[in-house]
């Protein structure tokens, strides 16, 4: 399945997500684990979508989700700064997801290069991340 890049943009706007996930973790630099991740989410009667996802990107996996939902994630820090953003950056969002793109985008850059980031910081980045 061949997919063109204004078709992912407005498959992304309705069914992905750009998150960051902040957990306590004592063992971890700061006590917190840190997860970004870009995820797009399909019943399993169409995965193949997410699969054509995973190939033109050429990174995630596709696992399932709950019931019959199945997701293609992306977490490596690597591959969403080398690929997933430079994506978006390229074809803009057309929703108010692209806002919280911007953000997603903004606290990974800091976390690529080493730039300590703070709970509050994260929060204070993200608060608005799913307003509509």
């Amino acid at each position: 399945m061949d997919l063109e890049a204004q078709w992912i943009v407005g498959f992304v706007d309705g069914r992905g997500c750009f998150h960051i996930s902040v957990n306590r973790q004592k063992q971890m630099t700061g006590g917190y684990w840190i997860l970004p991740e870009f995820t797009v989410v399909q019943h399993e009667r169409d995965v193949q979508v997410l699969y054509a996802l995973k190939a033109y990107f050429g990174c995630g996996v596709v696992r399932r989700n709950h019931g019959n939902w199945m997701a293609y994630r992306v977490r490596g820090i690597e591959h969403l700064t080398e690929m997933i953003i430079p994506f978006f950056e390229k074809h803009k969002l057309k929703t108010r997801k692209g806002v919280g793109f911007q953000k997603f985008r903004k606290i990974l850059l800091k976390m690529k290069n080493g730039v300590p980031l703070s709970t509050e910081g994260i929060k204070r980045e993200s608060v608005k991340k799913f307003e509509t």
